[in-house]
């Protein structure tokens, strides 16, 4: 694959990033591509190594040394035939994915991966460009028609496969436009927002009809569901879908917010990160908002180091922030893996993304013990500096310190999908409030409730839009199976 010697020959190139004094000005992305002749060297460095590790190391499986081949022998065509037959939505992975094929290289090894995201990203928007990317409607329709709830990265690859197996198929979604997460949870400047508007236009000439503004269930009452996005003009009942449809796909995201139930949480100027975050995806779609949450001159705390986290500081940075700190209770990991020890696995080693370099402070091993405030306002954390003891994080006696703060945003993870879907339903849950559904080739993403599937974080919880388009894409199949009693989707 590739060139032969090419992995002796040639070095790994980056794709760049655009200037932070320049980026910070604007909520467009920044990332500067591969050309096409850096992207052939990139595929040229692709091993002939056999065991190809990388097409597991995907979620989707993509046909990596494949394309990559292609790339480097200039058939972009194909390479893009090879990489829409694993992956629906290369264009959302190829900038958000954190490359978990990348780590499962065999030149990982002992050396630096093939840049193989950013081939990806190179092949599907020059397949854009050129015009190659064209609606697929199924030549013979069934007549059966489901409904799929929910238009995130796992509703909108389902709703694809079942329209080109020849369903006709419907998409809910409870907010004011589609993409689910994509939308209202990913920043403009990680992804902009037409790359979704694009796919759906493709879609619906493919024969799939949206319906946004629609919840499926009763509203959430007040409460921390209450604090989720929904624009919901009207409901839906579980009843007139099981009668409309022949077959029901729950694909809704893992939305509701972990909290951090400390002294002074009532405080204003306390909030989760999906308050923050779809406020200003909203402001930059063109949406008047009575009163945006921002960051404008503020010392802001984000509580969690992921990339929910990561995305509060590069919007809080957009904004204007005086400061931006960012707490993780884990401990610093190393800048290096073991690389002897975790490949090909994914390996936890200290990540910096591009909104940690326009400016944040990172603080590790640190819990906070309460908020603190004035006149019913926040005004600063008190924090306690913790460590590993016996398997639990514990208290380092005579740590605690006190922070400023202006605006804390919580940004540890989502616990489950908003629970009003599953339960109107009347689907059982998980341990952990998710559908409870297996994978299994057979009777896979089916729940307890007849002609009711589940998948994506709906089914597995907080995950990738890597994983979400895989689980997609195996409940379409398992629901045109339930449907005809055969599939020729691929799993």
């Amino acid at each position: 694959m590739g060139k032969i010697t090419g992995f002796m020959e040639y070095e790994r190139l980056e794709e760049g990033y655009k200037p932070v004094p320049e980026r910070l000005k604007h909520y467009k992305e920044f990332v500067v591509g591969l050309t096409d002749e850096q992207a052939k060297v990139q595929g040229a460095r692709c091993m002939d190594c056999g065991t190809p590790f990388c097409n597991n190391g995907c979620p989707v499986n993509n046909i990596i040394p494949d394309f990559n081949d292609l790339v480097y022998r200039q058939d972009w065509e194909n390479a893009i035939a090879v990489l829409h037959s694993t992956n629906n939505f290369p264009e959302f992975t190829g900038r958000i994915c954190p490359a978990p094929c990348e780590a499962a290289c065999t030149l990982n090894v002992n050396g630096d991966a093939v840049g193989i995201k950013s081939i990806e990203h190179a092949i599907i928007d020059k397949a854009w460009a050129e015009g190659w990317v064209k609606p697929r409607s199924a030549k013979i329709k069934t007549g059966k028609k489901v409904a799929v709830v929910g238009s995130g990265p796992a509703g909108l690859a389902a709703a694809q496969q079942l329209a080109r197996a020849g369903h006709d198929v419907t998409v809910f979604e409870k907010n004011d436009r589609l993409g689910g997460l994509l939308r209202y949870g990913i920043p403009d400047f990680k992804m902009e927002k037409w790359l979704i508007d694009r796919r759906v236009e493709q879609m619906e000439a493919e024969g799939v009809t949206f319906r946004t503004g629609v919840m499926v269930g009763a509203l959430p009452a007040e409460g921390p569901a209450s604090k989720v996005t929904n624009d919901a003009k009207e409901t839906v009942s579980p009843e007139q879908l099981k009668a409309e449809f022949d077959a029901v796909l729950l694909t809704g995201g893992s939305e509701q917010s972990r909290d951090l139930p400390v002294p002074g949480r009532d405080l204003d100027g306390i909030h989760f990160a999906m308050e923050f975050l779809p406020q200003q995806n909203k402001v930059n779609a063109g949406d008047k908002l009575k009163k945006q949450l921002r960051a404008d001159g503020k010392h802001v705390i984000v509580i969690g180091g992921g990339d929910t986290g990561s995305d509060c500081v590069g919007t809080s940075n957009r904004h204007g922030a005086a400061s931006v700190t960012q707490f993780e209770v884990m401990p610093m990991p190393p800048e290096q893996e073991n690389k002897e020890l975790t490949w090909p696995y994914w390996p936890i080693k200290l990540r910096t993304s591009s909104s940690h370099e326009e400016g944040c402070v990172r603080e590790f091993a640190i819990s906070t013990k309460s908020f603190n405030g004035s006149k019913g306002k926040v005004t600063g954390l008190t924090t306690v500096n913790v460590e590993f003891k016996d398997g639990k994080l514990v208290e380092i006696p005579g740590t605690e310190k006190e922070y400023q703060a202006d605006l804390v945003l919580l940004a540890m993870g989502f616990t489950n999908p908003v629970a009003t879907v599953l339960d109107a339903f009347g689907v059982d849950k998980d341990a952990r409030g998710n559908a409870k559904a297996t994978t299994d080739f057979i009777g896979g993403y089916a729940t307890n409730v007849p002609k009711v599937f589940a998948a994506g974080d709906m089914r597995r919880g907080q995950s990738l839009v890597v994983w979400a388009i895989r689980e997609g894409r195996q409940a379409a199949r398992a629901v045109d199976e339930f449907l005809m009693g055969f599939s020729d989707l691929p799993r």
